[in-house]
């Protein structure tokens, strides 16, 4: 629980809204859900990931046709794409000799989508 004294002596303002902190106290997320979320977003801050789950978002690809659309190298993409799988945002399947990736599901297509909606409002 919040000691209200602290908050007082922190802040600044006239007024301290009790109700509201009491309220978003009891909806406040875990530290370790908030880690997770901050880690999860985190993968985001690359472009050169971004322009591989934007490829991806469009059709399954393998590596060497994600490098060439991206003028990447093959081991670039392939350290992305890792990084990618551990966030679990992508997905591979083997045919024969090749591997294909995409995403994992159509959640990621929906943050992507969203993003891209809300950074050309």
């Amino acid at each position: 629980m919040f000691n209200m004294k602290q908050i007082e002596e922190r802040c600044h303002c006239n007024v301290i809204h009790k109700e509201t902190i009491l309220k978003v106290s009891e909806k406040m997320l875990s530290e370790e859900k908030l880690y997770n979320l901050a880690e999860f977003f985190s993968v985001f801050g690359d472009s050169t990931r971004i322009r591989i789950l934007w490829a991806l978002s469009e059709s399954e690809m393998c590596v060497c046709d994600i490098a060439i659309l991206l003028n990447i190298t093959q081991s670039a993409i392939s350290h992305q794409l890792r990084v990618l799988k551990q966030a679990k945002l992508v997905k591979y399947r083997k045919s024969g000799k090749i591997v294909f990736y995409s995403l994992c599901d159509e959640h990621i297509k929906q943050i992507f989508d969203q993003w891209l909606h809300h950074i050309s409002e």
